[in-house]
């Protein structure tokens, strides 16, 4: 298979040195894996350019007491003493939450909350069984909306997940993060919070003055935090760029991969920040190095019926670049 071929949201790459092969995690489709239900896939490939077909690691329905059956979103592996950690988004719509207040200009939200978040699970192998740690909630505090919780380790040793708290619940999205136990299996502490949404000021740069900006909502997905040459912490983020579309005054909004950067390098910051890396509808990328040493980064374009895409990247100290975009693997589009 190639990437083209591939159905592909969420993607995330882990580059075992000893097999010498990338395992390329998303969603379970059951069109391409055969096996029904909510769950995680991987695919493998050695070149990053022929994959074989995905092998299922995660169901729900394998859990038992599972507190939820649907999501399966932004999966992704984590190597932690010895095992492997896998983090996937799953949620339940029969466990409502309170729904927000309305906004500061007094707009309703009347979307329904539900129990959203990161679940933990662990394996001794990268191509499963995966066997939730606790199946009875989300790592996350469960009273919150969350998704696409990652792994970090601060220079202490000291594991945290950081995770997106949704839009339907804060009404301007935030990042946030909370300390894990040793093993991964349980938090400690209250959230920490990051930054919100609307923090990157050219978030509403298509809009003109005087239209309320809270006509589109201020999204934040898919955090990967990475330490750059220079020492700062940076994360990976996506949001939804809003323009104004139409005669009417509506608003919309395409898909995008940005970033932002602590230069004191400590999680709490203060962020600053950037520019869009890619637009065109992509986003929820990663960062990972090839077997040569490439930096390299994955993601998913269009958002609907998405497939993978590579572009080689460089830091020129805390700032990450585009240096080409690998349309010889990706098949181009």
């Amino acid at each position: 298979m190639r990437l083209p071929d591939m159905p592909l949201h969420d993607p995330f790459v882990v580059a075992d040195d000893k097999t010498r092969t990338y395992h390329l995690y998303t969603s379970n489709d059951p069109t391409v894996s055969g096996v029904d239900g909510t769950g995680t896939m991987v695919y493998r490939s050695h070149d990053l350019r022929d994959w074989t077909r995905p092998v299922v690691v995660f169901l729900t329905a394998e859990q038992d007491g599972i507190w939820a059956t649907d999501g399966g979103w932004a999966p992704e592996v984590h190597a932690w003493d010895g095992r492997y950690y896998l983090f996937t988004t799953l949620h339940n719509q029969d466990k409502p939450l309170p729904v927000p207040p309305p906004d500061q200009w007094g707009t309703p939200f009347q979307l329904p909350n539900h129990m959203r978040g990161t679940v933990t699970a662990v394996s001794d192998s990268l191509l499963g069984p995966f066997t939730a740690v606790d199946p009875g909630r989300p790592t996350p505090p469960e009273h919150l909306m969350t998704l696409d919780g990652t792994l970090y380790v601060d220079p202490s040793g000291q594991p945290w997940m950081v995770y997106a708290h949704e839009w339907l619940q804060t009404i301007d999205g935030t990042m946030e993060a909370i300390r894990l136990t040793p093993d991964l299996t349980g938090t400690t502490g209250d959230p920490v919070f990051l930054f919100k949404a609307s923090d990157a000021s050219w978030l509403g740069e298509g809009i003109p003055a005087g239209v309320p900006h809270q006509l589109a909502p201020y999204i934040t997905d898919g955090p990967q935090l990475y330490r750059t040459p220079d020492g700062s912490l940076l994360i990976l983020w996506s949001t939804y760029e809003k323009n104004v579309a139409g005669r009417d005054g509506t608003i919309s909004g395409g898909y995008v991969q940005t970033y932002a950067v602590s230069p004191s390098g400590d999680l709490t910051g203060p962020w600053q920040q950037h520019r869009p890396l890619v637009r065109e509808d992509s986003g929820h990328g990663m960062l990972f190095h090839t077997f040569d040493g490439r930096l390299m980064m994955v993601l998913h374009r269009p958002f609907e019926n998405a497939r993978g895409k590579l572009y080689e990247m460089q830091f020129l100290g805390h700032e990450l670049r585009v240096l080409r975009r690998r349309a010889d693997l990706d098949g181009g589009g």
